[in-house]
């Protein structure tokens, strides 16, 4: 009984021992562990890629993939043999000790913020703790660049490898963007675990094209070392090339920051599109945070589903237009500006100075008249509204766009066949009521007035490229090839140029150029409580185009704001009109002929002795005649010429002699043939080096 007993406890000890044994290697010993597999037995580790850059239309960088980094020293040996573990540790102590405080200097000239003695403190901490893991920075969730990390990598201890001396890191691919916020709903962004991909935006929508392939890797021993063997290698990314442009997007959004400050409003949307291609040049959403400044939170652009109010006006009229039901010079008296209809009462906004009495279809549309549209629509529709809905389909301004990124709402613009349909919807449908359209729908309309009639797809991505070559690309995708006839698109774009030169619109117009658009202002719904509960919010808006004559490009701005006053054209036209003067001025460019007066001679006649075949070069022509002709024609050209090349009038006097379509001189002037003590603005330098004179 006795050995039994004695066999049993010795079993019991046994496995007690094997337990404790196993928790002291899965608890106290992982690190090492884990450490030594690390070192020994790797199979089919998977190799990240570089994730693609994005970049503006004209090449500049607007988000990239940058390493950041986490640096961790081991203070232990890994050594298996007990033996050489002491060996090792010995070793590695005294170059610890002998090259401690260099290290924490250079760590403080890498990290300036934190002292010398900080780091001390810190890295004397971790080596009592004996850590095989342990953060080199007081704060651990702080991470570094590869600059700071390469120049850490510098330092004694630091340098060597990680299985001599202890320093290792951990490397994070953080996105970076260059413009910060600027477009960042548009661009996207990326989860804190890169590995989860894109959470919005351009980033998701082309995660396929810009996260690249994974490779693949092994670790196999060859005479007796360790090698990282590439079975698969990793194909990086593509870089995605969006028709974004950096300048136009900050005007757009300077433009209308300022505004939504200015007049307290909660959301502002501005979207500048290419009028022939729909390229989307510039897109800002921005709304009132808690802190009362404005950032992008969410893509309001593509995504709010409002009643768009009067911008939706020019689409009634389009319809009735085309139908042969009126013409721009139908009337309709709108009386003192309140007329029932259907048992409600529909105001214009002036109804309580007494309305504008009978008016045009133009003038209608130039003062945003509800009574006119709603009336007109109403008398012609009103027996067959379906005719109506149906006019609007024609245009193509109820379909869904099928943007190249996600989150765009789905037009609602309901049928009599729908429910909830009454006698009231049409007057009100008319005037952008009852309807749910988002902002970049309705400048993809207006964009299509001013395209002859096309309705084409607006895009946010042109290309996808590798390497210099284009991997894909991404035409122009037309919608509707025509929205409505000819005749119509032009009774139409005259309308909404009145609309700005003599309408609601003046403030979204310019003095350089012509533009065409038209105002909107509507109250929000607050769904089931109505547009009444508590204190009414508005819709301010203007859609147009800029220039008049030959669009270039076409605009929405969109404000929601709580209370009065609310006026489209004073608020959204004057952040529209600040946006194309400044796009138009971004974009011009000048004859540098325009700058010369014509009935001037730029370059004076002198007296010369002697034959010059080339004007301009030190050895072959006279002080005396170099300086007063430079001189002189500093007098002449305006300094706005700048560095621009000027080129020669047809027929000029020199030196007396007319010298006709004179050829551009083919040396290039080189400044230092001025005399000493004589000097000349830039402009004469130009006109120098471009001029040769033949006689």
């Amino acid at each position: 009984m006795t050995r039994y007993f004695f066999v049993v406890l010795l079993m019991g000890l046994v496995g007690i021992a094997i337990v404790v044994k196993g928790a002291m290697i899965m608890f106290a010993e992982r690190q090492y562990w884990h450490d030594v597999a690390d070192r020994f037995v790797k199979e089919n580790v998977t190799v990240k890629p570089n994730r693609g850059n994005i970049l503006s239309s004209d090449g500049k960088l607007m988000a990239s993939s940058l390493p950041e980094y986490k640096i961790y020293m081991d203070f232990m040996s890994g050594e298996r043999d007990e033996k050489r573990r002491k060996k090792d540790q010995q070793r590695k102590d005294s170059i610890w000790k002998a090259n401690f405080d260099s290290i924490c200097i250079g760590l403080h000239q890498i990290f300036p913020d934190i002292s010398a003695a900080t780091f001390k403190s810190h890295l004397r901490k971790g080596r009592e703790m004996k850590s095989r893991n342990y953060n080199i920075l007081p704060n651990r969730n702080r991470r570094i660049s590869y600059i700071q990390y390469k120049e850490a990598k510098r330092l004694p201890v630091f340098k060597m490898n990680k299985y001599r001396g202890g320093f290792h890191e951990q490397i994070y691919n953080q996105r970076k963007k260059p413009f910060g916020s600027l477009a960042a709903q548009t661009l996207g962004r990326l989860y804190a675990d890169t590995a989860m991909g894109a959470r919005n935006g351009i980033e998701l929508a082309f995660d396929t094209l810009l996260k690249g392939r994974n490779g693949i890797t092994h670790r196999q021993k060859v005479m007796n070392k360790y090698l990282n063997i590439v079975d698969l290698p990793p194909v990086d990314g593509c870089d995605i090339i969006s028709t974004l442009d950096v300048g136009m997007q900050d005007i757009c959004e300077k433009a209308l920051v300022d505004k939504l400050k200015e007049i307290n409003a909660n959301v502002g949307v501005a979207v500048l599109m290419e009028v022939a291609t729909g390229e989307v040049k510039a897109i800002v959403n921005m709304m009132k945070a808690g802190d009362g400044n404005y950032y992008e939170m969410r893509n309001n652009a593509i995504s709010d589903m409002l009643e768009p109010g009067s911008t939706f006006k020019t689409a009634s009229i389009m319809v009735a237009l085309e139908d042969g039901k009126i013409t721009p010079h139908t009337e309709v008296d709108t009386g003192n500006g309140i007329m029932m209809m259907h048992g409600r009462p529909m105001k214009d906004h002036n109804w309580h100075r007494g309305g504008y009495g009978k008016i045009d279809v133009t003038r209608i549309l130039e003062v945003s008249s509800n009574i006119g549209v709603s009336y007109l629509i109403d008398k012609h529709y009103s027996d067959n509204p379906q005719k109506f809905v149906d006019g609007l389909k024609r245009i193509g301004i109820d379909r869904p766009l099928h943007l190249q990124i996600a989150g765009e709402g789905k037009p609602n613009i309901r049928g009599p066949k729908e429910r909830y349909f009454a006698k009231t919807t049409l007057p009100w449908m008319s005037i952008g009521y009852e309807t749910q359209v988002p902002p970049l729908n309705i400048l993809t309309f207006y964009n299509a007035i001013a395209n002859n009639g096309t309705m084409v797809r607006p895009k946010f991505v042109k290309a996808a490229v590798k390497d210099g070559e284009v991997v894909r690309d991404f035409p122009t995708e037309v919608i509707n090839p025509k929205i409505c006839s000819d005749n119509t698109l032009t009774q139409i774009r005259e309308i909404l140029r009145k609309v700005v030169a003599e309408g609601l619109a003046k403030p979204a117009g310019s003095k350089q150029f012509a533009v065409a658009g038209k105002t909107g202002t509507a109250q929000i719904s607050q769904g089931a409580a109505g547009y009444k509960a508590g204190r009414v919010n508005y819709l301010v808006s203007f859609c147009g185009y800029f220039p008049a004559e030959a669009p270039k490009y076409s605009c929405i701005v969109s404000i929601q704001k709580p209370g009065l006053p609310a006026s489209g054209g004073l608020m959204a036209g004057s952040v529209f009109s600040k946006i194309a003067e400044r796009v138009y001025a971004k974009n011009l460019r000048f004859d540098i002929r325009s700058a010369i007066d014509s009935t001037t001679n730029v370059i004076p006649a002198v007296k010369f002795n002697g034959e010059i075949d080339q004007f301009g070069y030190r050895e072959c022509c006279p002080r005396d005649i170099v300086a007063p002709a430079i001189d002189a024609v500093g007098t002449v050209v305006p300094a706005i010429v700048g560095q621009h090349d000027l080129q020669q009038r047809n027929t000029t006097s020199v030196f007396g002699k007319a010298v006709t379509n004179p050829p551009a001189c083919s040396t290039t002037y080189r400044p230092g043939f001025m005399s000493p003590g004589r000097t000349a603005g830039g402009t004469g330098y130009i006109v120098f080096g471009r001029f040769c004179q033949y006689l």
